[in-house]
């Protein structure tokens, strides 16, 4: 009886258990843990996304791979976890920062972006005959002249960081980064400290070619995405 009790909350997104817990929930964060890790750090002259692809099959073009997307010019994210769960979400969010720049005539900010994609993941722990969301997002960008950087977790609730990490490994790189990261670092060594991280975490699986890299300068408020030969600089 106790089973067939426990497989009972075990099915539904929306029924807690009797212990206050979400199964399905938990289960979805399951999913992210699994997914390739990302690092965001927030430096003194703009926000950086390291973010590891995985080990994809050689025969799969890789630009068709990546791991860092863009929602608007001045705001990056990514993700871990379900991709295609996280593609969504990033579709809907890259529709409502265009209607926003055609509305007010201004670019969005980014903790409106942070909170329609919680919001969203909200919704999917309510109502029945859905599942939650198996994808945690980063989402790194600026407002005015200062970088943010978010995560939203399966739940829907959304935290600000100086850096995080996400996917497996999270907690590992986050110990790294506590006693690592200094807000006044420079974005190339921001670069360098994601990598030694994943130097660390990856040991021989480590190719940075199976990274994607892209930050946002204060001062040019558009991000750029590092290419195969400023990849190979930090190899």
């Amino acid at each position: 009886m106790q089973q067939d009790q426990i497989m009972g909350y075990d099915r539904s997104a929306t029924m807690l258990s009797p212990d206050g817990r979400i199964l399905q929930v938990e289960y979805a964060e399951k999913s992210v843990r699994l997914g390739s890790a990302s690092i965001g750090i927030v430096c003194g002259e703009g926000v950086v996304i390291i973010a590891d692809k995985g080990d994809k099959d050689k025969l799969i073009v890789s630009e068709s791979a990546d791991k860092i997307y863009e929602i608007d010019e001045h705001i990056i994210t990514s993700a871990a976890g379900i991709l295609s769960d996280a593609r969504v979400l990033i579709n809907q969010v890259r529709v409502s920062s265009q209607q926003h720049r055609i509305t007010y005539d201004t670019p969005i900010d980014v903790e409106s972006v942070i909170r329609e994609i919680s919001d969203i993941k909200q919704q999917y722990t309510q109502h029945p005959g859905v599942r939650p969301f198996a994808a945690a997002l980063m989402v790194a960008g600026i407002n005015g002249e200062k970088c943010k950087l978010y995560t939203s977790d399966i739940t829907g609730n959304y935290f600000e960081y100086n850096a995080i990490a996400i996917g497996k490994d999270d907690e590992r790189i986050k110990e790294m980064l506590r006693k690592e990261y200094k807000k006044d670092i420079k974005i190339e060594d921001a670069i360098k400290l994601g990598l030694k991280i994943f130097k660390e975490i990856l040991k021989e699986k480590f190719n940075i070619q199976r990274f994607n890299i892209s930050y946002i300068k204060n001062e040019e408020h558009k991000f750029k995405r590092l290419n195969d030969e400023e990849l190979g600089k930090f190899g």
